[in-house]
């Protein structure tokens, strides 16, 4: 089976280039699950209700997150009523939201989404890498397919983290920096890896913002306020083949629309 990861989701040119191309995406590349970090999609900051439904409509089947989801206030109450659109697992317990979801692909496999934040020059949280594990150790047996998205900035975190779920997860790949690596690669335990999948949005821009006003606050040093850039919208994202009876990753390649 193959499954679609589509990297942070930016603003309005994130959510349109998404529009534009999912559904050939999935038809093209025979993808049985699509899924998408959403967690920027609002404006650059969160994600509200409305556009989480919006990219549910284009066809997206989970939506993860990040250290932004809690930015538009709107989402509290709607998390809790939509496990589709998940939360980094190892924030309180007490917050809205799950931080794991399980859905069926298209072609009937059961699948478990897992979002995850890491530690290092993010907000305070709960150790992901213990957070992981305990919630795959709660994960029926039957469901041996098994997706992560670690949303961290440090890529040494990232490579950690795959380390650690090496054979324990079918794939682990990494969001935040909103810069795609070239590292894809299946690792020994059968777990296809890729440090940061990168951003789709506006790439005439400083990772999403207007350039001009990045470019003001870093010569100033002011708390400029940043808004989205508008132009030079690109998709980015990763194609993971997994074998359902295992849950072992076969292939993993980026794909990307310029």
């Amino acid at each position: 089976m193959n499954i679609l990861f589509i990297g942070d989701i930016f603003a309005s040119p994130g959510r349109n280039i998404v529009a534009q191309y999912l559904q050939r995406i999935i038809s093209e590349e025979q993808i049985d699950l699509a899924i998408a970090n959403a967690e920027n999609s609002a404006g650059g900051f969160g994600v509200t209700p409305l556009i989480a439904q919006e990219l549910f409509s284009m066809g997206l089947e989970v939506l993860t997150t990040g250290n932004h989801v809690w930015d538009k206030r709107e989402l509290f109450e709607y998390l809790p009523r939509e496990p589709r659109l998940i939360r980094p697992a190892n924030y309180n317990a007490d917050l809205p939201g799950q931080g794991v979801v399980v859905v069926k692909a298209r072609n009937g496999v059961e699948v478990a989404v897992l979002n995850l934040q890491g530690r290092v020059h993010m907000p305070a949280t709960d150790c992901p890498f213990r957070k992981a594990d305990e919630i795959l150790a709660a994960l029926p047996a039957r469901v041996r397919v098994r997706f992560v998205d670690f949303h961290a900035e440090l890529t040494s975190e990232k490579e950690a983290m795959g380390w650690h779920l090496n054979g324990k997860v079918s794939a682990m790949i990494g969001t935040h920096t909103h810069v795609p690596t070239a590292d894809e690669r299946i690792l020994s335990g059968g777990t296809a890896y890729q440090t940061d999948v990168g951003m789709t949005g506006p790439y005439d821009s400083v990772i999403g913002s207007d350039k001009h006003l990045s470019l003001r606050r870093f010569l100033t040093a002011l708390p400029i306020r940043l808004d989205a850039a508008k132009g030079g919208a690109e998709l980015h994202a990763v194609i993971v083949s997994v074998d359902p009876a295992t849950g072992r990753a076969s292939a993993i390649r980026r794909y990307e629309v310029k």
